[in-house]
């Protein structure tokens, strides 16, 4: 039987047969795979990944306990994009495969379902992320879901202060990393943009719902967070995930309403880097490091901006990894704690070789993952408001 009680299923997947058959098994993806490279099993490659899913689905193959263990260790980092000359949407694919494995209740079973509830429901996040946090002075938390040390005190939301853009806060990113929506504020109001926090409903944009193959619930939340941010306005957002995520509500949902709101999204150093001459900066802050998160790098392509906001206050190291994943994944690092932890040792190497006195980090799954190893990381809106 397997893990959730099926022998092997014959299934359809939720994909695109021209995309699925773009792949002509090059490998030039696999240097840049995560998961190839701590294994060297050409089923945890992208190459190898997409062969199985064409098995399925135009074989008519069942989707078997092997065929689920390949897609549930993907870290959906899409670092195989770039990488491919024949322009396969790899997240697509896997997107629409775990779609449909969950469907299926072939993976995500209910408890983790009943978690990525939650994240819709802000104040029920709130409080059991404070709940969290006091477990974790009890050594009550187990170290294997490797978390660092949460703040039990959050202090206040940024108080909107303009109309010239909105602030996206999030769910997670609310709950565990505040004070970058203060610093954020801190930054914009400084290059003179005057932002708006989203009305009800903007607290959830559904990228950790994407990842797990919960499409309608992502849409379902896409809708809510487009009627709390309404108007022309430009959407600054400081969580790489969210940013990627918001961006990819034209193809999620697929109205024109939802491509004029992608249009406006903009990560918060993509937004803030041309107005970076107006940044009144009283002291510089030392070496820092950029970590570029998956999603910032690979799938917004907005990571270069970073590097002109941070030198603005900063002397700025580049790793020598070439974008590798971290591993953080989301929740992958949570759901998949060893592979998560073998990439991530990758990583401490090449920051180690970098020796900077400080990692930036766009991206709140990668800060929580690298902290909790012992690396000192900061949003880069940290250190530049730092600087002010």
């Amino acid at each position: 039987m397997g893990r959730y009680g099926y022998r092997g299923s014959i299934v359809k997947l939720r994909l695109d047969d021209d995309e699925l058959s773009m792949c002509v098994a090059c490998g030039l993806c696999l240097p840049h795979c995560p998961t190839f490279r701590v294994t060297g099993e050409e089923g945890l490659s992208p190459r190898g990944r997409i062969a199985a899913m064409r098995t399925v689905h135009f074989d008519a193959a069942p989707i078997t306990d092997d065929f689920v263990h390949f897609m549930e260790t993907c870290v959906q980092c899409r670092g195989c994009e770039p990488a491919c000359p024949s322009g396969v949407p790899f997240g697509r694919l896997m997107e629409g495969t775990r779609d449909t494995l969950a469907e299926q209740h072939r993976m995500t079973p209910w408890w983790q379902r009943a978690g990525y509830r939650v994240l819709g429901h802000h104040r029920v996040l709130l409080l059991g992320s404070t709940m969290l946090a006091a477990a974790q002075r009890l050594h009550l938390v187990p170290k294997r879901l490797g978390l660092p040390q949460l703040a039990v005190k959050r202090g206040p939301t940024p108080v909107s202060n303009g109309n010239d853009a909105w602030l996206f806060t999030g769910c997670v990113m609310d709950a565990w990393q505040r004070d970058t929506h203060r610093n954020t504020a801190k930054v914009l109001t400084a290059v003179g943009v005057g932002y708006r926090t989203p009305e009800a409903g903007g607290d959830c944009c559904g990228a950790l719902h994407i990842h797990a193959g919960l499409t309608d619930e992502a849409r379902g939340l896409a809708e809510r967070v487009m009627r709390s941010m309404p108007g022309d306005a430009p959407i600054v957002v400081n969580s790489a995930g969210c940013g990627a995520a918001l961006k990819d509500y034209g193809h999620l949902v697929d109205t024109d309403e939802t491509r004029r709101f992608s249009a406006r999204v903009r990560d918060v150093n993509e937004f803030v880097a041309p107005l970076i001459d107006a940044l009144p900066v009283r002291r510089r802050v030392g070496t820092v490091a950029v970590q570029d998160p998956c999603h910032l790098r690979h799938v917004q392509r907005a990571h270069l901006p970073v590097r002109t906001v941070l030198s603005a206050v900063a002397e700025v190291v580049e790793l020598d990894d070439d974008g590798l994943c971290c591993g953080a994944g989301g929740a992958y690092s949570t759901f998949q704690p060893e592979l998560a932890a073998d990439i991530r040792e990758r990583k401490l190497a090449a920051i180690d070789r970098a020796g900077a006195d400080v990692v930036a980090s766009a991206n709140p799954g990668c800060a929580l993952h690298l902290a909790a190893a012992g690396v000192k990381v900061r949003h880069p809106m940290d250190i530049v408001a730092s600087a002010l």
